[in-house]
């Protein structure tokens, strides 16, 4: 009986981090830090804090509910402008984008603040409008 040889799949990077870390250990730079600084080289706080601010983002899905609320703002708004937001569609927004980005954002009345929050749920909202 031959053993069969354990291929793993790699490992799927969560942010810039993982991916910094998969270079340095391609080229064998890892073992090079270690050798000088240590094994605590510092390399996975560095990683983890890469990983917090870089992260590769893939929205989830938007629900019926979420769909509606987007479809019926854009065609309000189709130029991405906010016009006068009430506070109760602020929230819904930004709980929406809160869910499906992965954030913890807070409603704001930063005009920057809520156009770049628009934006971003424009281009997942387009994505369903494309199908």
């Amino acid at each position: 009986m031959t053993k069969k040889k354990r291929v793993s799949k790699p490992k799927v990077s969560k942010g810039l981090g993982d991916t910094v870390e998969k270079v340095l250990k391609a080229t064998g730079i890892d073992k090079i830090a270690k050798f000088i600084l240590g094994e605590d080289c510092g390399c996975d706080e560095r990683k983890a804090l890469l990983n917090k601010l870089y992260p590769y983002q893939k929205p989830e899905c938007l629900t019926e509910k979420e769909y509606k609320v987007l479809d019926k703002h854009f065609k309000k708004y189709p130029d991405n402008t906010t016009g006068t937001l009430r506070a109760e569609l602020l929230r819904d927004l930004y709980l929406i984008y809160n869910r499906v980005m992965h954030q913890t954002k807070k409603p704001s009345n930063c005009p920057s603040c809520v156009r770049n929050v628009l934006s971003s749920l424009k281009n997942i909202y387009l994505t369903y409008e494309d199908k």
